[in-house]
Formats: structure tokens, C-alpha cells, sequence
């Protein structure tokens, strides 16, 4: 692939690509070769106005040493959503017919962006807003404290992937509602709910065990910030705002199956690859910043992938 971006893994199935270069060259060029993805998550800067540092270990003593990321001032809203509209577009022509697009975003950026999306995808494309709550967040004495983030969701069609039923999505009953409606245990000692519901043939009574759990909703509080877990995560790259395994293990597994093309054209530090390859996907990935480049190869190459 021709300059300004490079090719640092090599194309290989069931293998991962990493490009360093601006997303819209390489996103251009992947449309050109057919690429086609069941998932693109998709976390860009968030409009905040500053620039991010990373502190990361290297060398022989592994050392730390500081620097930037990734430069997140914007000259406002407009200029933010002027850089997000021909990306969305193209990031809905790089999805497959049964593709979605997860746009990790804030309080600051959200609404605009959505107007955004449903300007490009169509209202009836959106599947709804995930709430993520990644901890207590920061608090002022003059304004609510923003304590949470906002994934977008949209897909390609109306036949795109969805898993709601794979064990990873669900999550344990509230222990009132548990007490409340599984009265009933089995020989094993395992409680569950019964329900009957009155078929042309008959009624017919379904059981619920209580360890089954239920489906998950859209407000995850589960899935802790690296700042939260550190200094004890294995995660930990440096890398600024580094999203935890966890929650992309969640996207992943709902809206792609294994072998599937998983893209991220922010890859930062390569968490959505990390765990798309854990799970058995392919995936492509893209960052303008040589910083995030060198932390996502040194993290892939720890999963085993060598390039060049």
C-alpha cells in the first residue's frame, strides 16, 4: 500500500492487519481491494480540546518514558463533525450486508454525531445507544459529573449479526427479582421460574433456570475503566483512554461470528484487534499515530503475530 500509510502485518486468513496512516487513505484502499466488515468499532478522539499523552515502558530495563498520543483539539463542534461525516460515510461502505458499526463517543460529541449517523445510515438503520459506565466518574460543584460514555449502533441492513443469546451477553438476575420469581428448584437444588403460555395445541409451560441469567440491557457498569484496574491489570499499555478487554469482548462476540472480518480504524492501542484475534476473528486495524502503532504491534506480536 502506497505511502502516507504503511502495511505493518501482513495479509494472511485468520490473521490481523495493522496500517499506520490517516484512516481515510487506508479505508479508501480497503473499499478498493473488497474489504468488507460484520463489525467496525470505531473510537475516535473525542472532541475534548487537548492533547493526550501515553506513558509506556521500552527497552532492556523497560524504562518509562512519556509521550504524546494523539492530538484531540478541535477549533469546535463544527470542525469535529466536518473530520466525522466522510468517515461515518466510508465506514458505512466498509460494512458487510450484515455489518455493524459501533461509534464510541461522549457527552460532548454524542448528539451531534447521531444527528450525523442518521443522516448517513438513515433512521431506521439505528439499533439503539449502549450506555457504558466505566466508573464514578469526575465531579464538580457546578455541574453534573459525566460518569458514563455512549456507543452508537448501527447497522448495513436489516440482516446484520447478532448473538443475544451467547452466554457472554447475559448477566445475573437482581437478587429481589431472583427471590421474587425463582421460588421453584429442581432435584439439583437449582432454582428456576416457570411460565405457561396457552398454545392452539395446548398450554405449554417453559422453565427458566436462575443461572441462565437474563439478556443483557444497554447500560453495562461491568466493564471497569484501565484506570479503575490499574496498576494491577495485565492490560495496561500506557495508552491514553485504552478501552478494557471486556467491553469489546462483549461487541465482539454480538455482532460477528468466529471468522469474521472485525475492523478498527482508531485502533489506538489495539484492544479491539487483541480481542477479535483471541476470539477467533480476523481483523484489519488503522492508527494516524506512531505511538499507537508501536503499542498495538508489540501487543499483537505478544499474541503471536509477526510483521513487518
Amino acid at each position: 500500500m502506497a505511502d502516507p500509510q504503511r502495511e505493518l502485518f501482513a495479509r494472511a486468513p485468520g490473521g490481523v492487519e495493522l496500517h499506520e496512516g490517516d484512516n481515510l487513505v487506508v479505508g479508501r484502499a480497503l473499499v478498493e481491494r473488497g474489504v468488507a466488515f460484520d463489525l467496525l468499532y470505531v473510537d475516535p478522539p473525542f472532541g475534548v480540546g487537548s492533547k493526550h499523552g501515553a506513558r509506556t515502558r521500552a527497552g532492556e530495563e523497560r524504562a518509562s518514558r512519556s509521550s504524546v498520543a494523539y492530538d484531540d483539539a478541535w477549533e469546535g463542534i463544527d470542525a469535529f463533525l466536518a473530520a466525522l461525516e466522510p468517515r461515518v460515510s466510508l465506514f458505512r461502505e466498509l460494512l458487510s450486508e450484515r455489518g455493524t458499526l459501533y461509534l464510541h463517543l461522549d457527552h460532548r460529541t454524542v448528539h451531534e454525531a447521531k444527528v450525523l449517523c442518521d443522516r448517513v445510515f438513515g433512521r431506521e438503520a439505528f439499533r439503539g445507544e449502549i450506555v457504558w459506565v466505566p466508573g464514578n466518574g469526575a465531579r464538580s460543584r457546578k455541574a453534573w459529573g459525566a460518569s458514563h460514555q455512549t456507543i452508537l449502533v448501527y447497522t448495513r441492513t436489516d440482516r446484520f449479526l447478532f448473538h443475544a443469546d451467547d452466554p457472554a451477553l447475559r448477566e445475573p438476575y437482581a437478587e429481589g427479582s431472583a427471590a421474587t420469581h425463582f421460588k421453584h428448584v429442581d432435584g439439583e437444588g437449582r432454582r428456576f421460574r416457570e411460565r405457561t403460555i396457552q398454545l392452539a395445541s395446548g398450554p405449554k409451560t417453559y422453565r427458566y433456570p436462575i443461572d441462565h441469567g437474563r439478556r443483557l440491557g444497554t447500560v453495562w457498569t461491568d466493564a471497569p475503566a484501565m484506570a479503575a484496574n490499574t496498576p494491577l491489570s495485565r492490560e495496561t499499555t500506557g495508552y491514553p483512554h485504552q478501552k478494557p478487554e471486556k467491553l469489546l469482548d462483549r461487541i465482539v462476540r454480538a455482532s460477528s461470528d468466529e471468522g469474521s472480518l472485525v475492523g478498527d480504524l482508531f485502533c489506538g492501542s489495539g484492544t479491539t484487534l487483541a480481542v477479535a484475534a483471541k476470539l477467533g476473528r480476523r481483523a484489519i486495524g488503522c492508527d494516524a499515530s506512531p505511538l499507537a502503532i508501536e503499542i498495538t504491534r508489540a501487543r499483537l506480536a505478544r499474541l503471536g503475530f509477526s510483521g513487518a
